[in-house]
């Protein structure tokens, strides 16, 4: 048994990769599935859809690398986060579609728990801010909103889960209800100093702890894939949400490691080492991985619409067909024109919290056009980035720009990080694997199954592809940089 699956199960789209005994990936499936929009700033997915692209792209991933399923040592997962499922314990069927991270329909109930001055027991005991986007609202609601619910949930026989749960359940054929550490640290539910579910969150939200999974390291046994699924038993031996497993997988094994990640949103994490690292510029106080009962902590920046920017291009406004068309569009910019996009499709993240803000744009002339607005687009991940960055540099009291290790499917655009660097005034580098999120949760479970090298090994094999050196003047980067700022100053006013 030589080889890992890592299933990589992600807000738009399921993957699976078969890596080898040296960490290589050998091939790999990918299958979209159905976005819902049931109401205005609601997002949703059919959790049972979720499943059956898992089981498609899994089983399709080891008939192309070639294998036999007993070859497979082991199963890692690695997930969208905060996205919410609650299931009969005894069918298995969602009572109602996930909630995606996205959604933003608990803002009122976040509203008046801020009021009602609960956010400093919220921040103190699980690192995080209240804001609809983690899953505990999300779990309140469904509780509250789906006939019979909590009166079932109150009796045991409802589950509630994030992604990982929901799909560990599904192959374990419901015998076992766990996730890891860092899914757990991001349901606003989870002490992640005493390491356990805090009873007094879940009173106040009115979530039975009966409901919850059992807490696991991220490289541990979660149970085993039933041999029906995937044509043999498979333990799975990793879990760690996406954003946590990108960290593993660029090696930021050491405090003062960066590492940004650009999918669907952007999210960069800080490895903070022991230290919970309170923010006091709305940062997130998280853990970045658990290993061998020893927690290392992460300070973490949320910006909510990154690559989901370039979707509204194809999907939205339809101006491109593909993303790959955004680099040379943004090449063909007028450079006299200073359009900005500020993405707050679904509100603001880190460092602004602002759930109600909803997107704009400024700088409008007569002649812009697409090239305008795929140059807007792409710059608005960068300006987002640099508030991020500023915002833990301040915290981590370092004010020597750090080197920013990128991964992710937009990181594959020279222009988008040659504009990073230039608006950070700092290097940015870019690996030769982009697929970390993939290979951090291949390493934890190839790690737990004994086929894969300690961390300090591991480091050794991380190899960059390339580095963006900054190349505009001071002045002007300050400048540009205090458009973006007064742009978002005024998205936020018009709430």
């Amino acid at each position: 048994m030589t080889h890992i699956l890592a299933i990589d199960q992600g807000t738009t789209s399921s993957r699976a990769i078969v890596f080898d005994g040296d960490l290589r990936p050998v091939n790999s499936a990918q299958q979209e599935f159905g976005q819902h929009f049931p109401h205005s700033g609601w997002v949703e997915h059919d959790a049972n859809e979720i499943w059956d692209s898992v089981l498609a792209t899994t089983r399709e991933a080891i008939e192309k690398a070639g294998i036999a399923p007993d070859d497979i040592a082991g199963i890692g997962i690695t997930n969208q986060r905060e996205t919410t499922v609650v299931w009969d314990r005894e069918t298995g069927e969602p009572i109602h579609n996930a909630i995606v991270w996205q959604d933003r329909r608990t803002s009122e109930f976040c509203r008046e728990l801020r009021d009602d001055g609960f956010e400093e027991t919220i921040t103190k005991r699980t690192g995080l801010l209240i804001d609809p986007y983690f899953s505990g609202t999300k779990l309140r609601w469904i509780l509250a909103n789906i006939e019979g619910a909590r009166a079932r949930a109150e009796a045991g026989e409802l589950a509630f889960g994030t992604i990982d749960s929901w799909l560990i359940w599904k192959l374990t054929g419901g015998t076992a209800h766990v996730t890891d550490a860092t899914n757990a640290a991001r349901t606003m539910l989870y002490d992640i100093a005493k390491g356990r579910w805090s009873s007094t969150i879940c009173e106040r939200l009115g979530i039975p702890m009966n409901m919850l999974p059992e807490v696991r390291d991220c490289a541990a046994e979660f149970g085993t894939a039933q041999h029906d699924l995937l044509g043999a038993k498979i333990p799975i031996l990793g879990v760690a949400g996406d954003q946590q497993a990108a960290t593993v997988g660029q090696a930021c094994f050491k405090p003062g490691m960066l590492k940004s990640t650009y999918g669907t949103g952007c999210f960069a994490l800080l490895n903070t080492g022991d230290q919970m690292v309170r923010s006091d510029h709305r940062l997130l106080t998280t853990i970045a991985y658990q290993l061998d009962g020893k927690v290392t902590y992460a300070l973490e920046g949320s910006i909510f619409v990154a690559g989901a920017v370039v979707q509204w291009l194809r999907d939205g406004l339809q101006i491109i067909e593909a993303a790959s068309q955004t680099q040379s569009l943004a090449e063909a910019a007028d450079p006299e024109q200073e359009v900005i996009i500020v993405p707050a499709f679904t509100g603001l993240g880190a460092p602004y919290w602002e759930a109600e803000c909803r997107g704009a744009v400024f700088g409008l002339t007569r002649s812009s056009g697409p090239a305008e607005f795929a140059r807007a687009a792409l710059e608005s991940v960068g300006f987002q980035t640099r508030d991020l960055l500023a915002a833990m540099q301040a915290d981590w009291a370092d004010d020597a720009p750090p080197t920013l290790r990128v991964d992710g499917g937009m990181t594959a655009s020279d222009w988008a990080m040659q504009f990073l660097a230039d608006i950070l005034g700092a290097p940015v580098d870019r690996p030769e694997v982009l697929e970390t999120t993939a290979l951090g949760a291949a390493w934890l479970a190839g790690h737990k199954a004994g086929i894969y090298p300690d961390q300090d090994e591991f480091a050794k094999s991380w190899a960059l592809e390339r580095t963006f050196e900054p190349q505009i003047s001071e002045d002007t980067r300050e400048a540009r940089y205090a458009r973006w700022q007064k742009a978002v100053k005024a998205t936020i006013a018009a709430v």
